[in-house]
């Protein structure tokens, strides 16, 4: 439902703002005003001529209830009909206008890190790692490792890599939250089932202009890469880490061939995640009706279960199960993906 008195609150807001000289030297503020104002200023007039079409609508509604020449009554009827096709295809308009689909990512990050477990909950980490890498290789998509961390059993503490393809975040952004499974480890000798979490954050990578970093508010570190890693880990060459100073957010990467490449890699990262926090907080000054489906929030909340002794796999956010788990693990995501999109977008 189309709010005409809040659009039109907004764009004499927008106006405003606009009109403060101290703006121009915004150069981002000012570009997203505009940009925005632009978009209201072809909806406003849309609205006009609907509340227009509304009043006539109105008018010849009360043709039909008052008059009783049968001739007139069909007139009226028939204007009827091409006003509400009209006012529909407005009312779409303006929809779109001002709500615009945001534009998708072609390249990014995801982060897979253990949680309640212990080692198992590594173990799983390193097993959701090894289905989006076989999903990324079915999908024609490349994948790079920027850094991992490894347990002693070869589980992943932590991970993190981007993928890079066409309609990668489109296919993917669903992955964030927290992922649960519920399987007896290899480790236990009883047989008894262990429930373990890992938490999944996919960051849509930002175009160069959407964020900028001041050189003075970063710190690089360099140091040699330690602990088990295995393929993962460059260690004949230098890790590096980057601090942003204002925010404390910190990127690393280790497992390129040149320290040259891991700074780009970490500064990628960083320049991603400081990205998502500006994100983050304009979703907080949003409206509850605008917010997306899918929010920042949801991922710290447990959106899937993977259960090994009932052979399903269930999506908490559409209540929606699947069998054959190890197929599903061999990277065929198609089916769960669908269902997601269909449900959530």
């Amino acid at each position: 439902m189309i709010d005409d008195k809040k659009l039109k609150e907004e764009y004499k807001e927008l106006q405003r703002k606009l009109s403060n000289p101290e703006l121009s030297l915004d150069r981002k503020e000012y570009g997203k005003i505009s940009k925005r104002l632009a978009l209201l200023q072809n909806s406003i007039s849309k609205i006009e001529e609907l509340e227009k079409n509304k009043k006539a609508l109105k008018e010849n509604k009360e043709i039909l209830e008052k008059e009783e020449d049968e001739e007139l009554k069909k007139l009226a009827n028939e204007e009827i009909k091409v006003l509400e096709g009209k006012n529909k295809k407005l009312e779409e308009e303006i929809e779109k206008e001002t709500n615009p689909k945001e534009e998708l990512s072609n390249e990014v990050l995801i982060e897979i890190r253990a949680g309640a477990g212990g080692e198992e909950a590594a173990l799983f980490g390193k097993t959701l790692f090894e289905m989006y890498q076989r999903y990324a290789q079915k999908m024609g998509w490349s994948l790079n490792v920027l850094a991992c961390h490894l347990t002693d059993l070869g589980g992943f503490k932590e991970i993190s890599f981007d993928i890079k393809g066409n309609e990668v975040e489109g296919n993917l952004k669903y992955e964030s939250g927290v992922h649960r499974v519920q399987r007896i480890p290899e480790t236990e000798k009883s047989g008894r089932i262990h429930t373990s979490t890992v938490s999944v954050i996919v960051l849509p990578k930002p175009k160069e202009k959407d964020i900028e970093i001041n050189p003075q508010d970063i710190r690089v570190d360099v140091y040699r890469a330690s602990g088990p890693g295995g393929q993962y880990v460059n260690r004949r060459e230098s890790a590096v880490r980057i601090s942003h100073i204002p925010t404390g957010i910190m990127a690393t990467s280790q497992s390129a061939r040149t320290q040259v490449a891991n700074r780009e890699n970490a500064m990628s990262v960083l320049r991603i995640r400081l990205y998502d926090l500006e994100k983050e907080k304009e979703e907080e000054e949003m409206d509850k009706e605008k917010k997306s489906k899918v929010k920042r929030r949801m991922r710290a909340e447990k959106i899937r279960t993977y259960n090994f002794p009932q052979d399903r796999i269930t999506d908490h956010r559409i209540k929606k199960s699947w069998g054959h788990i190890e197929n599903i693990f061999q990277g065929n995501l198609e089916e769960l993906i669908k269902s997601l999109k269909e449900n959530l977008e």
